[in-house]
């Protein structure tokens, strides 16, 4: 089967929903690692008004077989936001070791 891996950005409000998005996403195999990075500010229009936000961003690796069916559903049965950021990128390129980690990681 080919492999499909992807990054999955989504960002958070606070440290403690990173830590608990992050380690349901890798205890249910549906990242092989999540990266946290702090200090992110945000605008964007929101129901009509523009917003200032002070997030993080989660940067996940993951097989975009598993976005819909694992990785959403996870992010939203824990994520606060009401329409949280949740996109995926695809990988078009990287060491064959590392994908094999991701795709041997997220089965």
């Amino acid at each position: 089967m080919e492999k499909s891996p992807i990054v999955v950005l989504i960002t958070v409000p606070r440290e403690e929903v990173a830590i608990k998005i992050a380690t349901i996403l890798l205890e249910e195999k549906a990242a092989a690692c999540v990266n946290i990075v702090p200090g992110v500010r945000s605008l964007y229009t929101w129901q009509g008004k523009v917003s200032d936000d002070q997030e993080l961003l989660l940067i996940c690796k993951s097989r975009v077989e598993l976005f819909e069916t694992r990785l959403v559903p996870a992010v939203k049965s824990v994520h606060p936001y009401e329409l949280p950021e949740i996109v995926a990128l695809p990988i078009v390129a990287g060491s064959p070791e590392y994908l094999d980690w991701i795709d041997e990681s997220t089965r």
